[in-house]
């Protein structure tokens, strides 16, 4: 419940008459399930306790396995409400997977266009799945580039604590697309 207060002013004839009056808003609180939008703030963290990543603004997604995020967050989350606060650590393979040295590769310079430098990311193949994948630049010397196509936090493990900032159901469109959709975009 949320207690409101309220001027009401009120005429008849010549008189005028101001009443204060409280109201009760009860706000329906949720539990967080299938096709429901969850917005959390969170904040994660490596194994020792080091701060990697903090959210400015609440983040959304879809909640009931659509991959908006870590499942073993999303079963942590299962259930719960608004307000609440949860801590879960990640093995590598519930985060960002276990390092793959396969991803590593020593290229040419001549191979890339421009200028290189580390940290530069390019879209390529990556040769045991036969996928498009996301390799960065991490070193480069003697004319040579060294490629990985590892997420930044692989093989780490992990601790994503978070607050539960809002709760509300899904629409139609939004279950049958299997993403959340914000206002003016899509």
């Amino acid at each position: 419940y949320r207690r409101v207060t309220c001027i009401i002013i009120m005429c008849h004839g010549d008189l005028f008459c101001m009443l204060r009056a409280n109201f009760y808003i009860l706000r329906v609180f949720m539990n967080i399930e299938k096709d429901t939008v969850v917005s959390i703030a969170y904040e994660l963290f490596d194994m020792d306790g080091q701060l990697i990543e903090k959210t400015s603004e609440p983040v959304a997604y879809l909640h009931g396995g659509y991959q908006g995020i870590f499942e073993a967050v999303e079963k942590a989350l299962e259930g719960k409400s608004m307000g609440e606060e949860i801590d879960v650590k990640l093995e590598p393979s519930e985060a960002f997977g276990d390092y793959d040295e396969n991803l590593v590769h020593l290229e040419s310079v001549d191979k890339f266009p421009g200028k290189v430098e580390v940290g530069m990311e390019f879209e390529g193949h990556d040769d045991t799945s036969k996928s498009k994948a996301v390799f960065r630049v991490t070193d480069i010397a003697d004319e040579k580039v060294v490629v990985d196509g590892n997420h930044p936090l692989a093989g780490m493990g992990l601790v994503f604590r978070c607050t539960i900032e809002d709760i509300r159901m899904a629409s139609e469109e939004e279950v049958s697309h299997g993403h959340i959709h914000i206002a003016d975009e899509h």
